[in-house]
């Protein structure tokens, strides 16, 4: 005979086994097994993946050691700049000759901006993250810096770059750029990463920016004609697998392949982020096996 003690053991019982995907035998009654959900294996040297809902972690690997960021800086750039007072997304802005001069300089990824167009805010924001132009980055780290100079102003907002950092918990965070390519000192975590994602979403703008596959640009020239930029297509080519909503690829010689990602599927969200994977094959198949495995641990 059970008593109800011994029946509420059991009952606590099966459900710890349905949890484990164990067989678990108290009293002589056993639970059926259930499909374990196994944590996968990946290839990068850094990921983290996290219930986007809930803010639950699901998975690590290193997910507090520091390594370059390369482009991914870019979403802290996108923050700093949605976050600015009245900010006005129609608001045009010059295209220096610095600009083009840094991008030349650096052999930096480009939207191919022209010198004296004038282009929206908005416009910049797809420039930025989508081709991941670091022209588009440069320009609205100019426009929304102070000072008196070019590289005054830069300045300036790479440090607000790092106080958002700061506000938002980024422990094991340090910006020295506004596009990721490092002087040195630019790096985070994929703990981290996944922060900023995380609250940066939450803009509709930058949501509906990253989610898109390719954006045309009209901007107005020095004569007040209008120009229609070449197409601007998205390095990520995740987006739409399985409910992939974002967010932001990067690669370098040094930071390999990155990406800071977001899925939602049938109701169930996860984000996290990669670093440096050793190739751009390996970083798509290891951010499918995070999704995959999030959609798996929350269902």
């Amino acid at each position: 005979m059970i008593t109800a003690t011994k029946g509420l053991r059991v009952r606590r019982a099966v459900a710890v086994a349905a949890t484990t995907g164990a067989v678990l035998v108290t009293g002589g009654l056993s639970a059926a097994p259930a499909q374990a959900v196994t944590a996968p294996t990946i290839t990068a040297k850094g990921g983290y993946l996290m219930n986007s809902t809930t803010g639950t972690t699901l998975f690590t690997k290193a997910a507090d050691t520091k390594r370059l960021t390369a482009s991914t800086t870019k979403i802290m750039t996108a923050k700093v700049v949605l976050s600015q007072a009245n900010l006005n997304l129609d608001t045009k802005v010059t295209i220096r000759k610095e600009v083009s001069d840094y991008i030349v300089s650096k052999g930096a990824s480009s939207a191919r901006l022209i010198v004296g167009d004038k282009v929206t805010v908005r416009q910049l924001l797809y420039g930025m993250m989508l081709p991941s132009g670091c022209d588009a980055a440069m320009a609205l780290a100019d426009k929304f810096g102070s000072g008196t100079t070019v590289k005054a102003r830069t300045a300036n907002f790479i440090g607000k770059m790092n106080t958002m950092a700061k506000s938002l918990g980024m422990t094991n965070t340090h910006f020295d750029s506004f596009d990721g390519i490092s002087n040195g000192s630019n790096y985070s975590t994929p703990r981290d990463l996944t922060k900023l994602a995380r609250s940066t979403m939450k803009s509709t703008t930058f949501k509906a920016v990253v989610k898109t596959k390719a954006y045309t640009a009209k901007t107005i020239t020095k004569t007040g004609a209008t120009r229609t930029m070449q197409t601007w297509n998205n390095t990520n080519t995740l987006l739409g697998w399985n409910g992939t909503l974002g967010i932001k690829t990067g690669s370098g010689t040094e930071a390999k392949y990155c990406l800071v990602f977001a899925a939602t599927l049938n109701g169930e969200s996860v984000m996290g982020a990669v670093l440096t994977a050793s190739s751009e094959a390996n970083r798509t198949a290891d951010v499918k096996k995070l999704i995959n495995y999030g959609y798996a641990r929350i269902s």
